[in-house]
């Protein structure tokens, strides 16, 4: 893993298929880390031609923000959100895009497909609206368009989402159990949810993680972004728009809505998935991506 320091940014990332020349980029969602892109399904797509490159989104993992002020702690997001925003958000989505495109001026390389999960699916929508020449195609998997009309989250998930979560220096045990449970509740009920595998991953994540509070600020971007139709109009890449029947954060409507939204867009509901990537589905999805961009 290397960094790479952007103006106010300190962005990790990761290169796997170093030989291959089509190369694709992996965005992670809200909160989540890089290495929520399984290694396996990095190597899956490394088989298949691409030079993978997988990053943690500023405020996440390894990468680092250096925020002018910190996030108050012990808050509500509603109160935060109310204090900040008199002053602005610390950053927005669109310079999360940025980021993407600063890694690849400093790696070398004009064009890239894109595949984003959840958050990073917006993330993704924006690079190839905003940024159609370095953009060869689309992938968004999990996400949504941020139109208003669209069904909100289910008010339970959306609940445990925004609560005050246990300190996980002072609480591991406790924060292990509330984000396992989390992780349980949203993770579709066509395929086996392994809680040991999920601990691990949650233990690894907090041992790579420079942030603290980091997600409350990736969410006031995500609360500030301001829904525009055109975005996604005037995306010209082929793209793919993966979605689960039983997503309880973003209603396959969401996903439908980006489908209907992009031109040619190919649309794909998968039956049993929630908002995760199941192991099972690593080899499908990973053909699915590679059909795409031939």
């Amino acid at each position: 893993m290397k960094t790479v320091k952007m103006n106010d940014v300190e962005l990790c990332y990761e290169v796997f298929g170093e030989k291959n020349s089509d190369t694709i980029v992996l965005i992670p969602g809200l909160g989540s880390q890089m290495i929520r892109w399984d290694i396996t399904f990095c190597n899956l797509l490394v088989e298949k031609g691409f030079r993978v490159i997988r990053f943690d989104n500023r405020d996440s993992g390894g990468s680092v923000f250096n925020a002018k002020r910190e996030i108050p702690a012990g808050k509500s997001i509603e109160e935060i959100f109310g204090n900040l925003s008199k002053e602005g958000i610390p950053y927005s989505l669109m310079d999360m895009a940025n980021d993407v495109i600063g890694l690849l001026n400093h790696l070398n390389i004009e064009k890239v497909h894109i595949a984003g999960r959840s958050m990073g699916g917006i993330i993704a929508q924006l690079l190839g609206s905003y940024y159609p020449e370095r953009v060869s195609s689309l992938t968004i998997i999990m996400s949504t368009s941020m139109n208003p009309s669209l069904p909100k989250p289910d008010p339970e998930v959306m609940a445990m989402m925004t609560q005050v979560s246990a300190d996980p220096v002072l609480q591991k045990e406790e924060y292990l159990r509330e984000k396992i449970h989390f992780a349980k509740k949203i993770s579709g009920s066509g395929y086996v949810f392994d809680s040991n595998q999920e601990k691990a991953l949650l233990e690894e994540e907090l041992i790579r993680s420079r942030t603290k509070n980091g997600i409350i600020r990736q969410l006031l971007a995500m609360g500030s972004f301001q829904f525009n139709p055109e975005v996604l109009k005037k995306i010209t890449a082929p793209t793919l728009i993966i979605h689960g029947t039983d997503d309880l954060i973003f209603h396959p409507d969401c996903g439908k809505d980006i489908a209907d939204s992009i031109p040619r867009a190919e649309w794909l509901l998968i039956e049993g998935m929630g908002h995760s990537i199941p192991i099972e589905l690593y080899s499908f999805i990973s053909n699915k991506i590679s059909d795409l961009t031939k």
